[in-house]
């Protein structure tokens, strides 16, 4: 059988996969003996939308409103035909939705290409308390006597009161119980102090713990240590050098406060630096002008005690300088009211 029976079109109609074209009529034998053929409606080839590129269904094309069809030949009966059937249309598409602007896996806060620190940046404040142009430089005497704890760190950390106070400095705060009965004051803070970011670090440092120890006092429990110059003198060349009436008096407003916060009533100084500007003597003038007596200090609290002895840097170089020191600490304690604990003889190694 030649072609689809009339029963089979609507079978594939129904399913919608009708033929692309058909046969109309059967072939007519011509005179010549050459087999006529009987020329087929031109259908539209329209394959279904799944079948296709997606390029392709950009514009589609529509089928003929009326398709045309050819007058049969005269001397050929032609079976009717059926309607032809047309290939169904694909839905139309809907409109893409927008690009989102972000995906929407990721978490509220910066874009992954916005930098970090951008965002960190904007949500601190414009005066910053680790910047020190933010912090205040010039503290009168009359302020820093009424400081708590806190705000005299601060104001040791931004002082500009003297030379000493220079780009790149690491002023050296004290150390040790707040609540105290002694207080230790060396000179000026050193390299190694910078370094520690603590007064008398390193072997002085221990040799002094050890003389305490001997005494019945810590910085642990009763002792605060502090240096009366808390930046580091340096020449134009970088070296250390001594430093001058004007830093120690610049400072020594600095020093008074700590005393006061304190409580503590005895002084112990070490070295010739801190005992002559509490003094009130020349920095150069000899320690032993003021060694082997207790003085009276005016202080914010009331009269303290106050004991001159040598620096352990010092002691280090001249050993046999310890059994002065020794002396001094003795005097430093019965000022103090007796012996807290230790040994009555013991000595620092």
């Amino acid at each position: 059988m030649n072609g689809f029976s009339e029963r089979d079109t609507v079978f594939l109609a129904e399913m919608g996969l009708g033929p692309l074209w058909r046969l109309r009529a059967a072939p007519v034998p011509a005179a010549d003996g050459d087999v006529l053929v009987e020329e087929a409606p031109a259908v539209q080839a329209a394959a279904p939308a799944e079948a296709r590129p997606a390029a392709f269904d950009a514009a589609p094309v529509q089928p003929p409103a009326q398709p045309v069809r050819p007058a049969p030949a005269a001397d050929t009966a032609v079976a009717p035909a059926a309607e032809p059937v047309r290939a169904p249309q694909p839905p139309a598409r809907p409109p893409a939705p927008p690009a989102p602007s972000s995906p929407s896996y990721l978490p509220p806060g910066p874009r992954p290409l916005q930098p970090v620190a951008q965002s960190v940046s904007a949500l601190a404040p414009d005066d910053s308390a680790w910047d020190d142009a933010a912090l205040p430089s010039d503290a009168t005497p009359e302020e820093i006597a009424v400081m708590d704890w806190d705000q005299l760190g601060i104001a040791i950390t931004a002082c500009r009161r003297c030379s000493a106070c220079r780009d790149g400095r690491a002023p050296v705060t004290g150390t040790g119980a707040r609540q105290a009965r002694w207080l230790v004051v060396a000179g000026a803070s050193t390299a190694a102090d910078e370094k520690a970011r603590v007064p008398l670090a390193g072997d002085p440092g221990k040799l002094l713990d050890n003389m305490l120890l001997a005494v019945g006092r810590s910085r642990q429990q009763d002792v605060y240590i502090t240096n009366l110059i808390k930046c580091r003198p340096l020449s134009p060349t970088g070296a250390e050098r001594a430093p001058t009436g004007e830093e120690a008096a610049a400072c020594r407003p600095y020093l008074e406060r700590e005393l006061a916060l304190t409580g503590a009533g005895t002084v112990l100084t070490l070295g010739q630096i801190a005992a002559n500007t509490l003094l009130g003597r020349p920095l150069p003038a000899p320690l032993a002008g003021v060694r082997g007596q207790a003085h009276v200090l005016e202080a914010a609290q009331g009269p303290v005690t106050l004991v001159a002895s040598l620096h352990p840097g010092e002691l280090l170089r001249r050993g046999a300088d310890k059994a002065q020191a020794w002396i001094d600490l003795c005097r430093a304690r019965a000022a103090d009211g007796g012996m807290s604990g230790g040994t009555s003889d013991g000595r620092a190694g």
